[in-house]
């Protein structure tokens, strides 16, 4: 056992993120007509604009605050004046708002992709499978929001802090600090690595363009024909 915790907290991490960011490279390289969120709006727009608001609001600010609280240095928000128990609690309330947020959009996207036959008929396996797996990991960590709530001290939030800064400046014995974390933490964890593996290969690599709205706004303009 400890030779598979150890892969899969020391190791597979940076496998998931070969997966994430090759598989991208090569996805929008090899299949740009495949690279697209295939929005099913014109299907059926019943459900639509409100669980996609709350999905998409909740998982970018789960994201961002999982981001944030996992790489920020304890050093840096003691000295912004945040003591490690408020850190935790800040984490276990943000968590939970935009959780739930994220689980109420999910639970509405999923059933109208599930019993609209016409969205049903359009949707792949992955399409169903990516979501699920989103509700899964979603779940389990909104769960163990009540297993945090035993050690408001945030000594288990520095574990896992310190867990994914070692892995980001690739340190050695990362998987340590996970040893003896509650093992929701670590099937959490697990399933979020795996939703970066998964990631190419659903139409969540729209998110990738995202990231190019600001490009497109400041672009120059297109001359589509010239004045004279």
């Amino acid at each position: 056992m400890s030779y598979l915790h150890d892969f899969v907290f020391g190791v597979y991490p940076y496998i998931a993120l070969a997966v994430f960011l090759v598989g991208s490279l090569v996805r929008f390289d090899r299949e740009q007509y495949t690279w697209k969120s295939d929005s099913s709006q014109l299907l059926r727009q019943g459900q639509l604009r409100l669980g996609s608001n709350l999905f998409h609001i909740g998982i970018l600010a789960l994201f961002l605050g999982h981001l944030v609280g996992l790489l920020m240095p304890k050093e840096l928000y003691h000295a912004l004046g945040l003591s490690t128990a408020a850190k935790q609690m800040l984490a276990i309330v943000a968590g939970g708002v935009f959780g739930s947020m994220c689980l109420i959009g999910l639970i509405l996207l999923v059933h109208r992709r599930l019993t609209e036959p016409r969205i049903r008929a359009t949707s792949t396996r992955m399409d169903i499978f990516i979501l699920f797996w989103i509700l899964a990991t979603l779940t389990i960590g909104l769960i163990s929001i009540f297993v945090s709530l035993g050690h408001r001290d945030g000594s288990v939030m520095v574990l896992l802090a310190s867990w994914a800064q070692y892995i980001v400046t690739f340190r050695a014995d990362a998987a340590n600090f996970l040893v003896d974390v509650h093992w929701l933490y670590k099937v959490h964890l697990a399933f979020g690595m795996t939703l970066f593996v998964l990631f190419p290969f659903s139409r969540l690599v729209h998110v990738w363009s995202g990231f190019a709205v600001l490009t497109y706004v400041t672009r120059a303009y297109q001359i589509v024909r010239s004045k004279g």
